[in-house]
């Protein structure tokens, strides 16, 4: 599995153990040691991930940072942990703000394991800013939340990459945030910036009431528009591939009595692997080859990427996946549907071939 594949499993695994992690030390080895894992370092080696780092402040003596990450002999990463339930917000991350200035590092952490927030200097330098510039919930990451997140991996660690990034990191969030605070409850000024181009009156209160509720339907309204033509789009490609794929199977000239002869049968179960595959790779890109013991189904039409063979000529009927060290695995079938119990195992063959391209 890749990083973006370990992160989504931990994110599952998070979603169903919290309801019996009942405290703050469980949520750090249960839910954040394993994150830092994930990031590729170390968390039994001292010299990568410190536990209860002493940050002395002041008259303070003995104040204690749950993590650090290090490098060099020094913290790059702070990380503060509450427990799972707890809310994050600017009172619990008290600390962090202390510990910022005492020690090199110019990142922070504040997590209670599910909820992640990071934190640098971009308003003011050697002091911790007061909002994140990147924030996430580990159960439900986007895309390119795993892809930023992936920059603080021990492998790809680059400061000045993130730095360089963090700022517009941090405006792209707020942009997102007033745009869907808009988007749910339009401002009297955002309202009149629209209603000013379409009305040609002085703007009143009624006035103003009518338009709220106009803009805001008009939102919604151009939203779903959206989203439906671009799911039009998604479905006129994917029927237009299987329209081809369908063509090329019925322009294929008759096998002769030396040649393996594709059944209903196979052919239905080349489509159920399709469906089940379909969710991480695009359709054209899977393919089959009919041979006279058994029925191949491969990735690229390639046979160093056999997806399955299906066995359906004897009396009994069974799938072969290969696992990592290409050896066999069968898997026996009762009816086609059989095949769906497999999902997971076939989408682990697919991920292990994508994963060395």
């Amino acid at each position: 599995m890749d990083f973006k594949d370990h992160i989504k499993s931990l994110g599952e695994r998070v979603s169903k153990l919290k309801a019996q992690v009942n405290t703050e030390e469980a949520t750090k080895n249960a839910f954040i040691m394993p994150f830092i894992k994930e990031l590729g370092y170390d968390v039994f080696n001292p010299f990568e991930v410190t536990p209860e780092l002493v940050a002395d402040i002041g008259i303070k003596q003995g104040e204690k940072i749950d993590y650090a990450i290090m490098q060099n002999g020094e913290p790059i990463i702070l990380i503060e942990c509450k427990h799972h339930a707890a809310p994050l917000n600017v009172n619990n991350a008290s600390q962090l703000f202390r510990y910022f200035h005492t020690t090199k590092a110019k990142f922070s952490i504040l997590t209670n394991g599910i909820e992640y927030k990071f934190y640098t200097d971009l308003v003011e330098t050697n002091k911790m800013d007061e909002k994140p510039f990147f924030s996430f919930d580990i159960t439900d990451m986007k895309e390119n939340q795993i892809e930023e997140l992936k920059k603080f991996h021990k492998a790809y660690y680059d400061f000045e990459n993130i730095v360089n990034t963090a700022s517009d990191l941090k405006y792209t969030n707020e942009l997102k945030k007033l745009i869907h605070a808009e988007f749910t409850n339009p401002s009297g000024d955002f309202v009149k910036h629209f209603a000013r181009q379409v009305y040609p009156s002085v703007i009143t209160a009624k006035v103003l009431e009518q338009f709220t509720n106009l803009v805001k339907t008009s939102l919604n309204q151009y939203v779903s528009d959206i989203i439906t033509e671009r799911l039009k789009s998604a479905l006129t490609k994917e029927n237009q591939v299987i329209k081809e794929q369908d063509a090329a199977l019925a322009t294929e000239p008759e096998a002769d009595s030396n040649q393996a002869v594709t059944t209903q049968e196979e052919l239905e179960g080349f489509m159920i692997v399709k469906t089940i595959l379909r969710q991480k790779v695009a359709l054209s890109r899977i393919a089959y080859r009919d041979a006279l013991s058994y029925f191949a189904i491969l990735l690229d039409d390639n046979n160093r990427k056999t997806l399955c063979r299906l066995y359906f000529n004897g009396n009994k009927k069974y799938m072969v996946t290969l696992d990592e060290q290409r050896k066999e695995v069968r898997h026996d079938l009762s009816s086609l549907d059989d095949i769906f119990n497999y999902s997971d195992t076939l989408l682990e063959v697919l991920a292990n071939y994508e994963k060395v391209k």
